[in-house]
């Protein structure tokens, strides 16, 4: 396994294709992650040699590591002869003797990547990722989108995250239409100028990012773009309706797990045929499974399968399914059941087949013998706010067991008008976090994928409580 530190750039998806043909295995490492899970993530592949820059260690203030080779100290050792030899081979030889040199021994089974899980809720986890797990993701989601050579992608995602790596790395070069990438997934008004100069058709990123282009873009700059998929966090309809009122696009919301290579399922545009109409959007809801992978519905505790429209565990299964944590069996035992993969995610499948998650397993607090969900408060206070600005965590309570603590970024609201303001909801009273338990901080704490960082939150939770912050 050889490391790979680099953003969303040419740069990187070279050097990806590069160890691939190697017969290496990459493993993208996040760069936004804590000192401690970078070095875990390396110690967990054995990895001794790390390919990156030194241009991008400076600006993203990374230390030098031992093993790290530099890209731009390698490529000036490539001679003219060797590229033009390299040319000449690439375009002379048949593509079977092509495979036949580059592919070496390797089958579909084998291992191509590591990706470690984000760390949002616990420690980082290795998932390992076949060939035919990857190839069978973008297979499914080639059969719901309609693609070509003449489309082109706007890549925004870090290699490192599972979309990133499969569906703006190998996606395009496996359909084959065209990629361009920036590394900065929030630059709003360079990704608006690329997306115009490059014509892109094709946008993955999370809600998170979209709620910057709509600040930073302009209409006449996403003018191009066919699709713009979104997911990692919740959607909300807000966004939805200002983004398609203001680009004419709708935001078609996907759900994945990096264990599944990563899509599940995807809203698709609505497909109007003569008087035939097909619903392949409906909001509120992640979409229907991607071809490939079948999702089930069952009861968290007997794990009987519960009928549609009932909210259970979502259990999911295909061929993109991992093969599993790098050296921790035990935990790969633990995460699936009959060859299913246990997402974690409380969900419900209505009659149409459209899958709608509700919750997090791990994000409920059990108060007063009740399981009070987090991603509903936080829903209800977003909506207080105006814009996803909040975290809900918990933390221990000698009293109660538990205490919901809510960590909001709109300094000027005071946490007495926001309290009164969410004692006047519909929540149940139980549901509202104490008048002390709210507290503005500046910014909510991200990961690299744009998604919350819940253990940073709940520190920061933490602190505040203890009146260090």
């Amino acid at each position: 396994m050889v490391g790979v530190l680099l953003p969303a750039s040419i740069g990187g998806a070279l050097a990806n294709v590069a160890l691939l043909l190697a017969g290496k295995v990459p493993v993208n490492l996040n760069f936004t992650a804590s000192r401690e899970a970078l070095a875990s993530a390396i110690d967990q592949c054995g990895i001794k040699t790390v390919l990156t820059s030194r241009v991008f260690l400076a600006k993203a203030k990374l230390e030098e590591l031992p093993g790290m080779v530099f890209l731009e100290e390698v490529l000036p050792q490539i001679s003219p002869l060797q590229k033009a030899w390299a040319a000449v081979v690439a375009f002379a030889l048949p593509a079977r003797l092509l495979q036949a040199l580059y592919r070496g021994h390797r089958k579909p089974d084998d291992l191509a990547t590591v990706i470690f899980s984000s760390g949002s809720t616990g420690a980082p986890k290795g998932i390992m990722l076949s060939h035919h797990n990857v190839l069978s993701n973008i297979e499914g989601l080639g059969q719901v989108f309609w693609l070509s050579q003449h489309d082109r992608m706007m890549g925004v995602l870090p290699f490192f995250h599972a979309f990133g790596f499969t569906g703006t790395l190998w996606m395009p070069l496996t359909s084959g239409f065209g990629v361009v990438y920036h590394a900065n997934p929030l630059d709003g008004k360079t990704i608006g100028e690329m997306v115009a100069r490059h014509k892109a058709t094709i946008l993955i990123s999370t809600p998170t990012f979209c709620g910057a282009y709509l600040r930073q873009c302009t209409p006449e700059q996403f003018a191009s773009l066919r699709y713009v998929v979104v997911g990692a966090e919740k959607l909300r309809e807000t966004l939805v309706a200002t983004f398609k009122q203001k680009f004419s696009l709708d935001l078609l919301e996907g759900y994945g797990c990096t264990e599944m290579s990563p899509v599940v399922s995807v809203n698709t545009p609505d497909v109007e045929h003569y008087t035939l109409h097909q619903e392949g959007l409906r909001l509120g809801t992640v979409g229907h499974p991607i071809p490939g992978v079948a999702v089930k519905i069952v009861d968290p505790d007997t794990y009987q399968p519960l009928p549609p429209g009932q909210e259970g565990l979502l259990l999911v299964k295909g061929p993109s399914r991992m093969l599993g944590y790098l050296g921790q069996p035990e935990k790969t035992a633990e995460a699936l059941r009959d060859g299913w993969y246990i997402t974690g995610d409380i969900a419900s499948i209505d009659d149409d087949g459209f899958i709608r998650i509700t919750d997090r397993l791990s994000r409920f607090s059990k108060l007063g013998g009740e399981m009070v969900p987090h991603i509903k408060i936080e829903e209800t206070i977003n909506a207080i706010l105006g814009e996803p600005a909040c975290v809900v965590t918990s933390i221990p309570d000698e009293q109660k067991g538990e205490r919901l603590i809510c960590l909001y970024a709109k300094p000027g609201l005071p946490p007495d008008d926001l309290w009164a303001k969410l004692s006047q909801t519909d929540l149940p009273k139980l549901w509202l976090p104490k008048r002390e338990s709210l507290y503005p901080i500046e910014s909510l704490p991200l990961l690299g994928s744009g998604k919350i960082d819940l253990r940073k939150a709940k520190a920061i939770a933490m602190d505040k409580a203890a009146g260090k912050g």
